[in-house]
Protein backbone atom coordinates (compact mmCIF):
# COMPACT_ATOMS: atom_id res chain seq x y z
CA UNK A 1 0.00 0.00 0.00
CA UNK A 2 1.29 3.48 -0.86
CA UNK A 3 1.64 6.21 1.67
CA UNK A 4 0.06 9.54 0.79
CA UNK A 5 3.44 11.27 1.15
CA UNK A 6 4.79 9.11 -1.69
CA UNK A 7 2.07 10.15 -4.16
CA UNK A 8 2.58 13.00 -6.66
CA UNK A 9 1.05 16.34 -5.78
CA UNK A 10 0.51 19.79 -7.30
CA UNK A 11 -0.95 23.19 -6.44
CA UNK A 12 -4.58 24.06 -7.11
CA UNK A 13 -5.01 26.75 -9.78
CA UNK A 14 -7.87 28.41 -7.86
CA UNK A 15 -6.90 28.35 -4.18
CA UNK A 16 -3.17 27.63 -4.35
CA UNK A 17 -3.28 24.77 -1.87
CA UNK A 18 -1.38 21.53 -2.52
CA UNK A 19 -3.40 18.41 -3.32
CA UNK A 20 -2.35 14.81 -3.88
CA UNK A 21 -3.01 12.31 -6.64
CA UNK A 22 -6.24 10.32 -6.38
CA UNK A 23 -6.94 6.94 -7.93
CA UNK A 24 -9.93 8.26 -9.88
CA UNK A 25 -7.57 10.80 -11.55
CA UNK A 26 -5.17 8.08 -12.75
CA UNK A 27 -6.05 8.44 -16.45
CA UNK A 28 -6.33 12.24 -16.49
CA UNK A 29 -3.70 13.37 -13.94
CA UNK A 30 -1.96 15.52 -16.55
CA UNK A 31 -5.17 17.53 -17.03
CA UNK A 32 -6.20 17.93 -13.35
CA UNK A 33 -5.79 21.56 -12.23
CA UNK A 34 -8.19 21.99 -9.31
CA UNK A 35 -8.30 20.28 -5.92
CA UNK A 36 -12.10 20.16 -5.71
CA UNK A 37 -15.33 20.79 -7.54
CA UNK A 38 -15.75 24.04 -5.60
CA UNK A 39 -12.40 25.36 -6.87
CA UNK A 40 -13.22 24.28 -10.42
CA UNK A 41 -16.47 26.27 -10.31
CA UNK A 42 -14.74 29.32 -8.79
CA UNK A 43 -11.99 29.39 -11.44
CA UNK A 44 -13.35 32.51 -13.20
CA UNK A 45 -13.73 34.55 -10.03
CA UNK A 46 -10.04 34.85 -9.12
CA UNK A 47 -8.87 33.93 -5.65
CA UNK A 48 -11.41 32.34 -3.36
CA UNK A 49 -12.18 34.35 -0.22
CA UNK A 50 -10.78 32.97 3.03
CA UNK A 51 -13.31 31.32 5.30
CA UNK A 52 -13.80 33.09 8.61
CA UNK A 53 -14.63 31.26 11.80
CA UNK A 54 -16.49 34.15 13.43
CA UNK A 55 -20.16 34.92 12.90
Amino acid sequence: MCRKADLPSRLCAACGRPFAWRKRWARVWAEVRYCSERCRRAKGRGKMPAATGTS
